[in-house]
């Protein structure tokens, strides 16, 4: 079976790991958890970051940085992972959707103002498959209606806008490290704070609402609960193998790009003829290779062609539902019914594809064969 994701192992890992249990601090926010820190902030020009246990934990971290509070309003793309919403749900924000491009999953940037009312508190920008939002446009509509942006970079490390590292441009930028993303730990996430109002309060947020880390650098002579906040650190153990991620990123970048080309250019040659779309990449963005997809003609013809790929020992999948017509969205009394149809196209027509560090392009050939294969029969 050619499997749809597995995740990439460096090879100094394990090495990293023993080396933070011999140094006996394995709670977090040690030796490794500093190395990383250093290393991201240093390579995307971030003035503060902190390694999280998720990327939900990160962005739960923005909805309490923003003060998001009941009765405000958070514009959110539908078609994302449910984190992008529940970490505002969670502090009673009512969510209003927002749709899609109709050539891209991302959300679609000329749809926003609409949306805004004297309530709203922040946009939800989610780069999907790493390709970058309308940023210019979003930020102007930000700093015209005094809104809050945060970035669900999940899937965008590597990526620019123009010239401009995703997940930097707005207040604040939330990553994964999950084992389906580019750099990975199995679990992990990162939060960048972009704006300087929220770095002290950030701090300890993460420290469970203490002021530990603080204390621990000697600037004050103890510490106390100063805040609300929660268990954010990801342990030293989930930061050493992080680590070595870090230090093989143009390695990793290299290789999944490679292979996305490589996608790229065996179907372009027939997805005119049988009617499918490939990936669009905007001239303000980068392409990070985080995903390859496909969008088809409708559900039934990419049921039948995940079924025809499984028969040939390829693991292709769908992705996401659209939030806004989901069930416990649907069960909210501050839910709205709202028509978003580029949302529910790539709810039912995209298709990913097989896409990881230790796919062949062999395997990338295969698997274009047996889809021109499908369509032939």
């Amino acid at each position: 079976m050619i499997d749809f994701n597995r995740p990439y192992s460096t090879g100094k890992e394990e090495a990293y790991i023993i080396d933070a249990v011999r140094n006996k601090k394995l709670s977090g926010n040690g030796k490794y958890t500093k190395l990383c820190h250093s290393f991201f902030e240093e390579r995307y020009n971030v003035n503060k970051v902190l390694l999280t246990t998720s990327c939900t934990d990160a962005l739960e971290m923005s909805a309490i940085l923003a003060n998001i509070q009941e009765g405000d309003e958070v514009i959110v793309p539908s078609y994302t992972f449910v984190s992008s919403a529940v970490a505002f749900i969670r502090e009673r924000a009512t969510i209003v959707f927002a749709d899609s491009q109709s050539n891209h999953p991302n959300i679609d940037a000329s749809t926003i103002e609409p949306l805004i009312t004297p309530k709203t508190k922040a946009i939800v920008v989610v780069h999907y498959a790493g390709v970058a939002c309308d940023m210019d446009k979003i930020m102007a509509l930000a700093k015209k209606h005094q809104l809050y942006v945060i970035e669900d970079a999940a899937q965008a490390i590597n990526s620019l806008y123009k010239n401009k590292f995703l997940g930097t441009i707005g207040d604040i930028g939330a990553f994964s490290f999950h084992e389906t993303k580019n750099i990975q730990c199995g679990e992990g996430g990162l939060i960048t704070i972009n704006n300087k109002k929220f770095e002290n309060r950030a701090e300890i947020i993460w420290e469970k609402g203490t002021n530990r880390a603080e204390f621990f650098r000697g600037e004050v002579n103890k510490y106390g609960w100063v805040d609300t906040g929660s268990s954010f650190l990801p342990s030293e153990i989930s930061s050493a193998y992080l680590y070595a991620q870090f230090e093989n990123i143009d390695l990793i970048q290299s290789k999944r790009i490679e292979l996305w080309e490589r996608y790229y250019n065996n179907l372009n040659e027939i997805s005119d003829l049988y009617r499918f779309n490939l990936p669009e990449i905007p001239d303000y963005a980068t392409n990070n290779a985080h995903m390859f997809y496909i969008i088809l003609e409708n559900i039934e013809e990419r049921s039948h062609l995940i079924s025809f790929l499984k028969e040939q020992k390829i693991h292709a999948v769908f992705h996401y539902l659209a939030l806004h017509n989901s069930d416990y969205y649907s069960n909210l009394k501050s839910s709205k019914k709202t028509d978003l149809p580029n949302a529910i196209k790539f709810e039912n027509q995209l298709l990913r594809l097989p896409l990881y560090f230790d796919l062949t392009l062999e395997d990338v050939d295969f698997i274009c064969s047996q889809i021109k294969a499908f369509y032939t029969k």
